[in-house]
Parts: structure tokens; sequence; C-alpha cells
């Protein structure tokens, strides 16, 4: 089984090498490495040709993140297609081993798996840990998702379901994502374990207003893939959000 690991960069030299290192520990050694890069303007490219095992590079203008995103997996020749954004990393060298162990004995479509969100000044110190345990297709009109850094799908579906809809600003991956699990019901295995590590931040968390654009696309989504849910019932998301901010207890 290939495996296409798909990053998308941006002027991302300040943690673009703990995503490549990442990478490059696996111990799984059927891996393609595409890098699609927006032109950055700092030494990101030259930081990735440093890494031999990555197999691919493409340069050059692009619209936004999920547009690269299209890119790297219409480039991608592998059976398994992962994304593996350029400031998240994998917290050990056997995930890619355990992801397709996993395919490989439940014979799914999908795998999902849990992330813990690090400081972006320190990758030691934990900020959060997002669970996908409990999380089941039903919850998407809640505001759930499984972690995006998380799905690992075979290829063959991105060709026949769609991969992401660039007109989305902040959740297209929500979008792709209830297509997939909910709306063609694709089987998934859970690994229960984070299997990626992510800084804190981003887009859909930077404000109050990228939160009401990103619940305006997720009724949108929800919509287009025939499920009801409403921004009132996708504020109370926030509450039961507070919880994945205390210690993990095992």
């Amino acid at each position: 089984m290939k495996v296409s690991i798909i990053t998308a960069t941006y002027n991302s030299a300040s943690t673009i090498r703990d995503t490549l290192e990442s990478v490059a520990k696996q111990t799984y050694s059927n891996i393609e490495h595409i890098i699609i890069d927006g032109l950055s303007k700092d030494n990101t490219l030259d930081i990735v040709k440093e890494y031999p095992h990555v197999e691919k590079v493409i340069s050059e203008k692009d619209k936004g993140i999920y547009d690269a995103m299209n890119k790297g997996i219409r480039a991608a020749t592998g059976d398994v297609v992962g994304i593996l954004n350029s400031d998240d990393f994998y917290p050990h060298n056997n995930i890619l081993k355990k992801v397709t162990e996993e395919f490989r004995i439940k014979k799914v479509n999908a795998i999902i798996g849990d992330i813990l969100f690090v400081s972006p000044n320190n990758i030691k110190k934990v900020v959060r840990y997002y669970s996908a345990k409990r999380w089941k297709p039903s919850k998407f009109v809640k505001g759930y998702m499984p972690p995006h850094p998380s799905f690992f799908v075979y290829k063959k579906f991105y060709e026949q379901l769609g991969v992401y809809q660039i007109d989305y600003k902040i959740a297209a991956d929500y979008e792709l994502l209830i297509r997939f699990l909910a709306t063609n019901q694709l089987s998934y295995s859970y690994i229960p374990e984070a299997i990626v590590h992510m800084r804190a931040g981003g887009v859909s968390n930077e404000s109050i207003k990228s939160r009401y654009v990103l619940n305006q696309e997720i009724v949108r989504a929800c919509k287009e893939n025939g499920l009801n849910t409403n921004m009132l019932i996708l504020s109370l998301k926030y509450v039961n959000k507070i919880f994945e901010y205390l210690p993990k207890i095992s």
C-alpha cells in the first residue's frame, strides 16, 4: 500500500522542518511526500530541498490552501492519501505503519484518529487534546467533525466523490468530510491515539468573526449534503469544547 502525504506550504520556513522530519523518519517505507507551495517568499523551498524523501514539489500561485490540497491530491500516485499541514507533524515514527495496518486489518475505506494541539512556541507543551473517540457522522449537524489532519482515505474516493470545494473560506474540509463519511457513508476505523501533533491557532479560531464565518459555512455544508442544522445548534458546541482543554485522563 503506497501512502501519499500532501503538505501545502506558504512561507512555512519556521515550521516546515518538523513536518519534513516527521515524515522522513517514518518506519513505513512506501511513502510519497508531495509539497505544494504557493510561491513562498522565505526559504521554505530551500529547507524542502534538504530532504531527499520528498518526491514531488510544485511551486506556483494557487487560490488558497484547499486549492493547494487539491493539486496535491491530483498529483498523488498512492493508494491512500493523507494531509499533513506545514505546521503539523507526526508524534512518532510508526504512525503511517499503524495507519496502513488499520486499513489492512479492518478493511475500511478511511481512517480517523485523535490530534494533539501544542504551543506554537513550545511543541512539548500540550494546549488541547482533540479526540474522535465518541465522534460519529450524526454529530456533523452539531458542529463536530473528526480531526481533519488525522483523516486518511483511499485516493479513488477523491476521484469518485470529488475534492475540496475552493469557494469555502474555512470549512471546505468540513464539507468534504460530510460528503465522504455522512452522505456517502464511507466505512472508517478509529485509531485511539493522537496520530498528529498540531500547533495551536489557525484561521477558524482566530476571532469571533472567523468562528461566525466557520459556522455559516458549516450550515451551508450540511444543507448541501442533505443535513439540517442552524447557528443556534452549532453555538452549543463551544460549551463542550472547554473539556478539550482539560488534561486527558487515560
